[in-house]
């Protein structure tokens, strides 16, 4: 059985590299009209995910054409207190527009531009006016979990989105659990979630499959708009082909890499291959069973929405990307990667729709 889902799936533009043994994953990127028809070839995607620039807009319309492949949601990052980033925020929600883009997925980072950190209420204060502005456009806001954002503490995103929804506007949310996964077991990523204590305690759950976790949290909120599937390792290892004093000075990465703990010397590992490396194309060891927490929040996601008629989330996106604390470097193939997520989201999908018919939902 293969049913349509009710969502769409999207592929992240910077997953778009037939990389190899002797062509790892770089920073630099095929050309737009490339990156288009290789993802349309592939045939497991809806559409295109990535936020233009003023500079390429055009070529992004034209491939949009000749494909017959959209944008439907586009991300970027951005810091409280520096006015040129408030600006490029505004424009961008109007390149969205433009191309056609329902939903601008945000990234703000933790600390503001004076070095403090976010408190709840310069967010929400952030989350209400992009709403304003974004939704007289037509182009939904949605905040996403993510490292090095405020969203990286945990318990503020239900702090938030509480304090949001008070106010009479829904909370948008892009759920990407990898952020969380592969922080499972780590005492010093726990630490700067700020959720170490609380997690031994058993107050706080980050395991997908234990009761009461964080994505079902989230999930049970009723906000999660665009989830986002990239698979991770609990506790994996760091991106050993990126050392951090490369990462840090290279010009053609969006945003400077950072350091998870004093003295790293390599860039975060935030991502695990989805299928068997062949040899050479992995650094570390790679167990299948690793991939499961990954694999089980996208199914509870799929279980929420099958089972609540007003559930949110419209758009899945895959998110097997090149950056630093990613898969730069990696030799495996990572445009293959990302269409290998998008089977198992259509995969997982139809299991859903048999559980759910059988009444074992």
């Amino acid at each position: 059985m293969t049913t349509q889902p009710p969502f769409l799936i999207g592929c992240n533009g910077r997953g778009v590299q037939p990389s190899s043994l002797t062509q790892p994953v770089g920073l630099a990127e095929l050309p737009i009209r490339e990156q288009f028809r290789l993802v349309k070839e592939a045939e497991v995607f809806d559409y295109f995910d990535r936020l233009p620039l003023r500079s390429n807009l055009h070529e992004y319309t034209q491939a949009m054409a000749e494909f017959d492949l959209p944008v439907h949601t586009a991300s970027w990052f951005y810091r409280l207190g520096d006015a040129a980033e408030h600006a490029l925020l505004m424009d961008n929600l109007k390149i969205c527009r433009e191309v056609g883009a329902r939903v601008h997925n945000i990234m703000t980072f933790t600390h503001h531009a004076d070095g403090h950190k976010l408190t709840d209420d310069e967010v929400v204060d952030h989350y209400l006016q992009v709403y304003d502005a974004g939704m007289a456009l037509g182009v939904a806001p949605s905040f996403e979990l993510h490292v090095n954002m405020w969203t990286e503490d945990f318990l503020q995103v239900e702090r938030v989105a509480r304090a949001v929804e008070d106010r009479g506007i829904p909370f948008h949310f892009t759920l990407d659990y990898s952020h969380v996964n592969f922080k499972i077991g780590n005492p010093q990523e726990l630490d700067l979630s700020g959720v170490r204590e609380a997690v031994e305690r058993g107050e706080v759950v980050l395991d997908p499959f234990e009761p009461g976790n964080l994505c079902q949290r989230w999930l049970d909120m009723g906000m999660v708009c665009w989830t986002q599937l990239r698979t991770v390792a609990p506790n994996q290892p760091p991106n050993l082909w990126n050392r951090l004093d490369a990462a840090a000075t290279d010009p053609a990465l969006p945003f400077p890499a950072t350091v998870p703990e004093a003295g790293a010397q390599y860039a975060r590992g935030i991502q695990y291959p989805i299928t068997k490396p062949a040899p050479g194309e992995w650094h570390s060891p790679w167990n299948a069973w690793q991939l499961e927490p990954s694999k089980e929040a996208i199914r509870l996601a799929l279980r929420y929405h099958i089972t609540h008629p007003n559930s949110p989330l419209r758009y899945i996106t895959t998110e097997m990307i090149n950056l630093p604390d990613y898969g730069l470097g990696a030799r495996y193939n990572l445009l293959q990667q990302n269409i290998e997520a998008a089977k198992f989201v259509r995969r997982a999908w139809d299991e859903t729709v048999a559980l759910h018919i059988a009444g074992l939902l």
